[in-house]
């Protein structure tokens, strides 16, 4: 038998994933589903199964970790996977992911743990896909915390979730519309969209998985962030721009931008802030601000060998002559976007003429506005 290859298949939605890993189970001969089921960890307990497509294997219990159902599963998930491997009867473990787990943690988990992560797949419902997006419910609320300390919403797990994945299985559901799908496309347009029950799946869980170009994709300072779109009632905004922010005017607008649109994401910058790459992620009417690090240009040239390849690239392609990498890119994704408010609201926000004009130590002398949102 060949090495034990893994892959991932995530998703709030449920139906969908569950329809992706019969696919696969079909599509691939000798493979097997490994799946935690967290929902049991209020018991005290999280519910481990592998099954193949003729049903239940094996079933066991892994006992939580610091109280914390995912942490139960990143310690039993590498064992049990190695465990499969040495059998030398698998050749493919399928690792369907519970509801709210994200799959950027475990495929890292995985592959630290030396196997071969082959493929990560999120499972799409597109008829779920504007109602996820805008659900800024604490996952909580709605009984998918995977932890007592999990502070997640549904639209941000889920974001995460479509947009780390290269694959998204799409569900061929009756509810979705032209609209849902080209909200889809927009999204996350660099990813391989299969239809379930079209194309070969089983191909993309086994294509091959690159840990550390999928983290770059989704670093603030070098995302592959989605590009101009407007098509079936949806579009993709995307502002760029080389001039600071003024921290009390964005500061002032933020609930505005930030329910503008179901999603949106970028970097930024403040012109009290100079040398902090800022982080803005935006879903489900709920904004999360955050440092990323410094840009580029405030490292002293030795730091720059430390640097990742891909980090020097994503600067070069935004390389100011005074600034550096120091820019404005925010994405805005949403059917009925105003595009020209979004644009009109993001310029008032920058700093005027005059203010530009008197310096940097003018601008590190303005109100701290975002001090309490950063923490600092």
């Amino acid at each position: 038998m060949p090495d034990l290859s893994v892959a991932i298949v995530a998703g709030l939605h449920a139906d969908a994933r569950r329809a992706t890993v019969a696919r696969l189970l079909h599509d691939v001969p000798s493979s097997v589903v490994l799946h935690h089921d967290l929902a049991t960890a209020a018991a005290g307990t999280v519910i481990r199964t592998i099954r193949d497509a003729t049903g239940i294997l094996d079933a066991g219990e892994a006992p939580l970790v610091n109280d914390c159902a995912c942490c139960a599963l990143r310690e039993d998930l590498v064992p049990e996977l190695r465990r499969l491997a040495a059998g030398g009867q698998v050749r493919l473990a399928i690792v369907e992911l519970w509801d709210s787990v994200e799959p950027k943690a475990m495929a890292e988990v995985i592959t630290s743990g030396g196997l071969t992560l082959t493929g990560v797949i999120t499972a799409v419902d597109p008829a779920l896909l504007l109602p996820c997006l805008g659900n800024g419910d604490d996952l909580a609320d709605a009984g998918l915390a995977a932890a007592a300390t999990d502070r997640r919403t549904v639209a941000d797990t889920f974001a995460r979730q479509l947009e780390y994945a290269p694959v998204l299985a799409v569900l061929d559901s009756e509810e979705a519309d032209d609209e849902d799908r080209e909200l889809l496309g927009q999204l996350h347009p660099t990813a391989l969209h299969i239809p379930l029950g079209e194309g070969d799946l089983g191909a993309a869980a086994l294509a091959g998985f690159d840990v550390e170009a999928a983290a770059a994709a989704q670093h603030p300072a070098s995302a592959l962030l989605p590009v101009e779109a407007d098509a079936c009632g949806v579009s993709t905004f995307v502002w760029h721009r080389c001039r600071p922010f003024h921290p009390e005017r964005l500061y002032a607008a933020l609930e505005d931008l930030t329910c503008a649109a179901a999603r949106s994401r970028g970097r930024f910058w403040l012109a009290d802030k100079p040398d902090a790459l800022l982080h803005w992620d935006a879903a489900g009417g709920a904004l999360c601000v955050e440092g990323a690090g410094p840009w580029l240009a405030s490292l002293p040239d030795a730091a720059w060998e430390l640097v990742p390849p891909v980090r020097r690239a994503a600067a070069a392609l935004d390389w100011h002559p005074e600034h550096g990498d120091r820019c404005q890119h925010l994405v805005f994704t949403s059917p009925g976007l105003d595009r020209d408010g979004l644009e009109r609201l993001l310029d008032h926000c920058l700093l005027t003429d005059a203010e530009y004009a008197a310096g940097r130590a003018a601008w590190k002398r303005l109100p701290p506005a975002f001090d309490t949102l950063l923490e600092i």
